[in-house]
């Protein structure tokens, strides 16, 4: 199962952010599987199994034209304002760009809270080497 164009799926994403300060992973609007950093979404996918993976992120305004700009990538349905984008084609990207970019979008949301929140949660997890 190696190979660098592998990409994610929903245990992979799982796992990852399941070691991270602060995560809660709960379901939203019946259908997706949200994780938060102290109540604030960072990534999110379909629940159901059956739906086709796809990857919901926050990205820095910087980098969000540059992303939608890819194929697979397009500005994320009702939260583009936000700067959100939809990995709609994962298998189109490196399973460790994927990790940066959830790690990038936890970042991102965990810089918003209070600094003495952030002190708490501890030092920002660090990319891992994906296998």
């Amino acid at each position: 199962m190696g190979g660098r164009r592998q990409g994610f799926d929903r245990a992979r994403l799982e796992a990852l952010c399941a070691r991270w300060p602060g995560v809660t992973r709960d379901i939203k609007w019946e259908t997706r599987r949200v994780y938060s950093v102290d109540g604030k979404m960072f990534a999110m996918t379909a629940e159901d199994p059956g739906e086709p993976f796809q990857l919901y992120v926050k990205v820095p305004d910087e980098r969000f034209l540059e992303l939608t700009d890819r194929p697979g990538i397009v500005p994320a349905p009702y939260l583009a304002r936000a700067r959100w984008v939809m990995v709609a084609e994962p298998a189109r990207l490196g399973a460790a760009e994927l990790a940066a970019l959830v790690l990038d979008s936890y970042a991102l949301v965990r810089a918003k809270l209070a600094k003495r929140r952030q002190a708490e949660l501890g030092p920002l997890p660090v990319p891992e080497a994906v296998r």
